[in-house]
């Protein structure tokens, strides 16, 4: 495999030759972002970790370098930052046993220039390789230029490879705008109560954005707990932490539909829902 950037990097964390490594990946998570990973995929780390026949793997496209920093951070130069956020993400990589963890090294104007198609042969590579079966990404209504650039070269590379492979399901993740929005029947629920512990350490991780002035690792606890207690209005907790996801697989089955269409239902049907409870009482 020969990714585009220098400055890229393949990880294995338990060693295993990366063919091996790659072939029995069985969920894959494309982020833009050192620590996206742990907070929008936690669903996909947590059906793999410690079973033998499913495997998490991890692609990590930009480099870091325009994190915020504060604290003990407070003077790192870019280059300081992008090495600090790789080493961290190669610890998470290690606790949450990912079989392996590609590191792109992108800076995000790359990604956010539609112009260029650097990312996609890298992430088409990637899909050959692995051939996940669930692949976890950003979902298309977040707030974030580069994840919402991510999600969409992802897509992109997803149709390119159609006649070759295809996943499953392809799910857009929470990280700068949660799902709760979506209409119930639009979300995809995640359960991922089990082992706080290792939530908490995979999150916990990213000193660099903690210490550097964001609580990611409250945050992103905090809405999980918050989905569990506030999806069901009239029943009792069945959880007591939940992701939601938006279903992508369309996008990447029809590659006539359009991004921006597709994630137009969505609103519409939020929309559609306010009206009609609004209207039921005046």
């Amino acid at each position: 495999m020969k990714l585009t950037q220098p400055g890229s990097e393949i990880f294995v964390p338990d060693g295993t030759a990366l063919e091996t490594a790659c072939l029995r990946t069985t969920h894959l998570a494309v982020s833009a972002h050192q620590d996206d990973i742990e907070i929008m995929a936690y669903h996909g780390i947590l059906a793999c970790f410690q079973n033998p026949d499913l495997w998490f793997s991890a692609v990590t496209v930009t480099n870091g370098s325009g994190s915020p920093r504060a604290d003990l951070y407070a003077n790192y130069t870019d280059e300081d930052m992008m090495n600090v956020r790789r080493k961290e993400q190669k610890k998470a990589a290690i606790v949450g046993e990912y079989s392996v963890q590609f590191l792109l090294d992108y800076p995000s104007s790359a990604i956010k220039d539609k112009n260029n198609h650097a990312s996609i042969e890298d992430l088409k590579q990637i899909l050959i390789a692995t051939k996940p079966q669930f692949i976890y990404t950003h979902n298309l209504a977040d707030k974030h230029d580069t994840h919402v650039g991510v999600a969409l070269r992802l897509i992109q590379a997803l149709r390119e490879v159609k006649e070759q492979y295809q996943p499953e399901k392809v799910y857009g993740g929470e990280v700068w705008r949660d799902l709760d929005w979506l209409t119930d029947e639009d979300k995809v629920p995640f359960d991922v109560s089990p082992h706080e512990n290792l939530q908490a350490s995979l999150l916990g991780v990213f000193d660099s954005q903690i210490a550097g002035g964001k609580r990611y690792d409250l945050a992103t606890m905090g809405r999980r707990k918050a989905h569990a207690t506030y999806f069901a209005s009239h029943g009792i907790d069945t959880t007591t932490s939940l992701n939601f996801g938006m279903d992508l697989t369309p996008l990447v089955q029809d590659v006539s539909l359009d991004p921006y269409d597709f994630v137009q239902q969505y609103i519409q049907h939020f929309a559609a829902e306010v009206e009609q409870r609004i209207k039921k009482f005046i």
